[in-house]
């Protein structure tokens, strides 16, 4: 607090050097007068002129009054201010709402928690029948795992919230939210339930955190992807997974960068080949897996740290396999006990796999990446991107799995598609229009926005052709560096305003892929001015409004 008291303290200084100064001069205007008095020149005591003398001196110490007075309030004001920048921010409270039927959407609730306490967040948990709209209107961030019973029913334990609750209207403009919702494909109405929750919850004003995740049966895959989620909404990428991904082994074939001298961070396209001769099926909008590795310096390093030997032989999963190469897949902030490799081997925690979009199709011959490095507030790499970008040799063995996204498929017909995105986000609107191309289905508009047209145009060869032979319908980009006024994608969707809607009229299914800050809610707030709230959640409920944002 030092620091607030330093413009009191200012403040009472110059008030008192005012004083002074003003004594001062009150000193030598009497001498003055003496002097005039003595030398012959008439003095009148009852001029103007004293009376003048006497405003002038009120009114310069009415202004160091007041000076002193505005300074004193400032000083108040700055030492409130500091109070408040000292005072610690309020950790983030996130609410665990689930609703079971067999005990199953109550375990995956419990993991949750567990992963956004590790996080460092605040969490409590809770089941359905246990919460009223009293309860949901006080929380700012709810996440909601539910399952769903028969034809789409809710499980019993949420009846009281469904016919009590549900059955209002609240209002929920605080809440952001975010729901896991586990079914059966094999159901007709599939999630029913996790569906009519989330369009109860956009109906009352909440927010989505991110798009609804469906679980089919248990799916692995579905689940990491909520684990993904749950590390980006704690601030941490290096969350366990629940389950290691069963990976397939591919090889690094191409890495080259495409960005040179771009405003931002370094972008590489990479291509990935299975080393098993088959090529795995996949579809535009799928997710690549990939279980990342340390750099070899830090591992090395590592070692020598702890006085280990890396050649040491361990045994894993019931195979052997060096230490040094299991350190390399692994998280290497562990507390340490003794120096036995196997004690040390059974302490290590795997590496919790990356996502990223696939920007290739299978007829393409393999797996196409488009990342961005990513840097630590050291300077240091991110793990994922680090390995991938940098640590990797080509021909470097790399662990992949596919994971479907079925959420951000193409449809199978030839209705138009809009594609909106920024960044690294063309790598996966590149996937959907490639397949798009291959189906010769060409009602397609893309709005695209990056930095610099020559440095930051993703793939533009393929798009600019594709808009030539009349593959892209309708192409609008958005570079923000290269005009005064900056330009972004939502800005050029908003000035197509008419063109959305007839689009949206004709069947247009809308994709959005991009950062998730800035880019995502611009297009949303954008999309609704256009489009009004209601029909857009008839669009997104319809699977007719899909994101993947990061």
């Amino acid at each position: 607090m030092k620091i607030a008291r330093k413009p009191q303290r200012f403040a009472t200084t110059s008030l008192f050097g005012n004083l002074c100064v003003g004594a001062l001069l009150v000193v030598l205007a009497a001498l003055s007068m003496a002097w005039q008095s003595g030398s012959g020149i008439t003095f009148d005591p009852s001029s103007k002129r004293i009376i003048a003398a006497i405003a002038v001196m009120l009114a310069y110490f009415g202004c160091c009054l007041a000076f002193f007075l505005a300074q004193r309030r400032r000083s108040v004001a700055t030492s409130e201010v500091i109070q408040t920048l000292a005072d610690p921010v309020e950790t983030l409270h996130v609410l665990v709402v689930y609703a079971s039927q067999t005990g199953y959407a109550e375990q995956l609730a419990q993991q949750t928690v567990d992963s956004l306490r590790s996080g460092g967040l605040s969490v409590e948990s809770c089941s359905m029948q246990q919460l009223d709209g009293a309860r949901l209107q006080h929380a700012n961030r709810a996440l909601f795992v539910v399952s769903t019973t028969g034809e789409g029913d809710a499980p019993d334990m949420a009846a009281r919230f469904v016919s009590h609750t549900m059955d209002s209207d609240l209002s929920l403009l605080n809440l952001k939210y975010a729901v896991l919702a586990l079914g059966d494909s094999d159901y007709v109405n599939y999630c029913g339930f996790g569906h009519a929750l989330e369009r109860w919850l956009r109906k009352c004003g909440a927010q989505a955190l991110f798009d609804l995740i469906e679980v089919d049966d248990g799916d692995a895959g579905s689940l990491r992807h909520w684990q993904y989620r749950l590390g980006q909404l704690s601030g941490r990428s290096d969350l366990p997974d629940w389950k290691v991904p069963d990976y397939g082994t591919w090889r690094l074939h191409e890495r080259h960068l495409v960005n040179p001298g771009s405003a931002g961070d370094p972008c590489f396209q990479l291509l990935l080949k299975p080393v098993a001769s088959v090529l795995p099926i996949w579809q535009a909008g799928d997710i690549a897996e990939i279980g990342p590795q340390q750099a070899a310096g830090d591992v090395d390093a590592w070692l020598a740290r702890h006085h280990l030997d890396g050649d040491a032989n361990v045994i894993v999963d019931g195979k052997n396999e060096s230490l040094s190469n299991l350190a390399a897949r692994s998280s290497l902030d562990v507390a340490m006990e003794g120096t036995d490799p196997q004690r040390v081997a059974e302490r290590l925690v795997r590496l919790p796999h990356r996502d990223y979009s696939i920007a290739s199709i299978p007829a393409d011959g393999g797996i196409e990446l488009l990342l961005r490095q990513w840097r630590r507030d050291d300077g240091s790499l991110g793990v994922g991107t680090g390995w991938l970008t940098e640590y990797a040799d080509p021909g470097a063995e790399i662990s992949v799995r596919i994971r479907a996204n079925t959420g951000f498929h193409v449809p199978t017909d030839a209705r138009p598609i809009l594609l909106i995105g920024n960044g690294t986000g063309m790598a996966s609107l590149r996937a959907l229009l490639r397949q798009r191309v291959a189906q010769k289905h060409h009602r397609n508009w893309l709005i695209f926005g990056e930095r610099n047209a020559d440095r930051d145009f993703h793939y533009g060869r393929d798009i600019l052709a594709w808009k030539a032979g009349g593959q892209i319908e309708r192409l609008d980009l958005a570079f923000s560096r290269d005009q005064g006024e900056r330009v972004h994608v939502q800005d050029l969707l908003a000035r197509a305003a008419e063109s959305v809607r007839d689009w949206v009229e004709q069947g247009a299914v809308i994709y959005v892929c991009g950062s998730l800050e800035g880019m995502a809610p611009g297009v949303d707030a954008a999309l609704r001015r256009i489009l009004g709230d209601v029909q857009l959640q008839q669009l997104a409920s319809s699977a007719r409004y899909r994101r993947d944002v990061y």
